[in-house]
């Protein structure tokens, strides 16, 4: 049977999850449909998910379309909300097709765009289902336009809507031949020929089968209208996903899958959510994941099947399943089998990274520890809250996309954990660029240098997104591959912090120098450990030279940007251009006109939120404002310090007064 790993994406309350209930229903999955606002659905089972009407976690539930041909669907409910991008980022790495849904009242919003491009970036089949034509204020030919103008301009209507805005509102399937060859067409260059030669001679059947194969290659995405609620449309859109989507590719390839979710099972274990790519997986099975190619044994495999997660002997190439049995699995971590160890998959790469951070306070002082395992626990299902504890002032802060996550993050702390915290006030989170070059380096026994190594580095800009490099200019036998590992680990962990406290995210790291002390034989009397050069030598030292070649290149602390656009009332253009300059923006050139105008710019992060509160007074409530991270930009003026949460080697003294040699 034909498998298709299917993802739901829309913006929040575009009904994406009722969609989800409808399709299981049309299935014979589900006897009932489930209600987002009574906390019903089958894919909303998080407690907070069912109390707010809103998906946080993705969630997995499969059903079976088709008779003659069946494909059976893997469907992957997203959240919608923009504080948790994330969980979709780990969605769309394992989707052979995707549904966009888009409301037909409030029509294309900002987080439609940016899924939508990033739909196209990784050239993820799209259909596209206009939601909710039941409801008064729904259009057709105005969201249709917006599809096009802000979407994409290789769209199909696959049919039409009498009744819109009502209850009897009803979807009609059937193309416009016209539209369907006029889009196809620009792809498609022999059935252009055929339309020219003789329109009569394009089949139905012909034009199916290029709308299918163009389908697939997203570069045209057929649209259906319809109400998940009534479930007007909602057949013509199955068919569309049993016909149009491509369904996964299989093989007899080498064993490969990738792990795209963990969560916790009853008694703790890890619950590791892999979507297979080739080979076969059997319980009991000695595998291979992560990173570093740790094996473990797989003691039990469920399978997705007509509503439920059941337990099975295998997991086959195409499907996605439970698995049990790997105690350190990470989210993007690759199960493989051999010695080839795969590319990690990214943490992140398709969405921004948070861009906030607060610190969490739990009320009770008791709870400290109790706080740290519990965050450890979430951000093994959500590695990009990165949790960053500081010792020296016994404080743990949490990365974050915004608000509505700082609240369902104190919420599952309470229900799940039975913690109570308390959050600081919400930051920015910068960056450093390191500015020009720099070195430095110790010599062992010279300087006041208490370890035993040698060590010199040079720092050098790196491009944007290029990371940290570390590059040998010593002889790689120059001293034990261990110590220059142990340099190399150090480098790294040292640039999370850089002159103000921020990461540095890009840089080139050059070896200069290199020196050791090696272990006394016993030919001499004078054995002695402490006289041999450890691991622990190198990773004392490297911070000192480290932070003092990054001061001599100096770095500068840059903020993160929003691309932003507003949609605002023409006569209010000057009180919102006023709120924009208070707020630091950088607006482009008004595209102004009779009713209502275009702002586009460029805002500091930190001035979203400011800039949200303040839109609906400044325009009547009429104003629409989208926003993306789009760079990051030099804080102007004084730069902003982030606490430490280290011993600070830029001050050697306290530095070397809490940094013991051990042998």
């Amino acid at each position: 049977m034909k498998v298709l790993n299917l993802g739901i994406l829309a913006h929040v309350d575009a009904g994406k999850t009722s969609l989800t209930e409808r399709l299981l229903y049309a299935a014979g999955v589900i006897d009932e449909i489930g209600s987002v606002d009574d906390g019903s659905t089958q894919t909303d089972s998080l407690a907070l998910e069912r109390q707010r009407g809103i998906t946080i976690k993705s969630a997995v539930v499969s059903f079976t379309i088709g008779r003659a041909d069946p494909v059976t669907v893997n469907l992957i409910d997203t959240p919608g909300h923009p504080d948790f991008i994330a969980e979709v980022e780990r969605a769309l790495s394992v989707l052979d097709g995707a549904v966009l849904v888009v409301s037909a009242v409030e029509g294309v919003q900002a987080q439609t765009r940016v899924l939508m491009r990033t739909l196209q970036r990784l050239r993820i089949p799209t259909l596209i289902f206009v939601n909710k034509i039941d409801r008064r204020g729904a259009q057709y030919d105005g969201v249709l336009k917006e599809i096009t103008d802000k979407l994409s301009p290789a769209v199909v209507p696959m049919g039409s809507v009498t009744g819109l805005g009502t209850r009897t509102a009803a979807f009609t399937a059937h193309p416009a031949p016209g539209a369907l060859i006029e889009v196809l067409a620009e792809n498609d260059d022999e059935l252009l020929r055929t339309f020219v030669e003789n329109e009569k001679a394009l089949s139905d059947d012909a034009l199916q089968r290029s709308l299918g194969q163009q389908t697939a290659q997203s570069l045209v995405h057929p649209v259906y209208f319809g109400s998940a609620i009534t479930g007007s449309g909602v057949d013509a859109l199955s068919n569309g996903i049993r016909t149009l989507l491509p369904p996964a590719r299989t093989g007899e390839r080498a064993l490969y899958g990738v792990i795209f979710k963990v969560e916790r099972g009853a008694a703790g274990e890890k619950i590791a959510y892999v979507r297979m790519f080739s080979g076969t997986l059997q319980v009991r099975d000695r595998i291979r994941y992560g990173a570093s190619g740790g094996d473990a044994k797989i003691t039990a495999v469920r399978v997705f099947a007509n509503g439920a997660a059941v337990i099975a002997s295998q997991v086959v190439a195409g499907q996605i399943a439970q698995l049990w049995g790997l105690p350190d699995v990470q989210i993007g971590d690759r199960v493989f089998a051999g010695d080839d160890v795969p590319a990690q998959a990214a943490a992140g790469g398709f969405f921004a990274p948070p861009t906030l951070e607060t610190v969490v306070t739990p009320q009770r002082l008791g709870d400290q520890g109790k706080l740290r395992e519990a965050l450890s626990q979430l951000s093994e299902q959500d590695p990009l809250i990165n949790v960053r504890q500081d010792d020296l002032r016994q404080e743990t802060s949490v990365s974050l996309y915004g608000e509505v996550q700082k609240e369902v993050i104190q919420t599952t702390l309470a229900a799940e954990f039975g913690i109570d915290v308390t959050f600081r006030e919400t930051t920015t989170i910068c960056v450093e660029r390191v500015r020009g070059v720099g070195a430095a380096f110790e010599i062992k026994k010279k300087d006041g240098n208490p370890f035993l190594a040698t060590i010199g580095l040079r720092v050098e800009p790196a491009p944007v997104d290029a990371g940290v490099t570390f590059e040998l200019e010593v002889e790689l036998g120059s001293m034990p591959y261990a110590f220059i590992k142990a340099v190399e680990e150090t480098v790294r962990e040292t640039l999370s912090q850089g002159l103000h406290g921020w990461a540095v995210p890009d840089a080139r790291v050059y070896l200069t120098h290199s020196g050791y002390s090696a272990r006394q034989s016993h030919a001499h009397a004078v054995f002695d450990k402490s006289m041999s050069s450890t691991a622990g030598d190198f990773r004392n030292l490297t911070p000192l030279v480290l932070m003092t070649a990054l001061r001599q290149a100096g770095t500068s602390v840059h903020e993160p940007m929003h691309r932003f656009q507003l949609e605002v009332p023409t006569d209010t253009t000057s009180a919102v251009l006023s709120a924009l300059a208070r707020l630091r923006a950088i607006p482009d050139v008004p595209a102004l006109a009779t009713d209502t105008s275009v702002l586009e710019g460029a805002i500091p992060a930190a001035a979203v939120y400011q800039l949200e509160q303040q839109l609906p007074a400044l325009t009547r409530g009429e104003g629409v404002l989208e926003s993306t991270f789009s760079h990051y930009h030099p804080v102007p003026g004084t730069p902003p310090d982030r606490p430490r949460t280290d011993h600070n080697p830029l001050n050697r003294r306290d530095y070397l007064l809490h940094t013991q040699r051990r042998i």
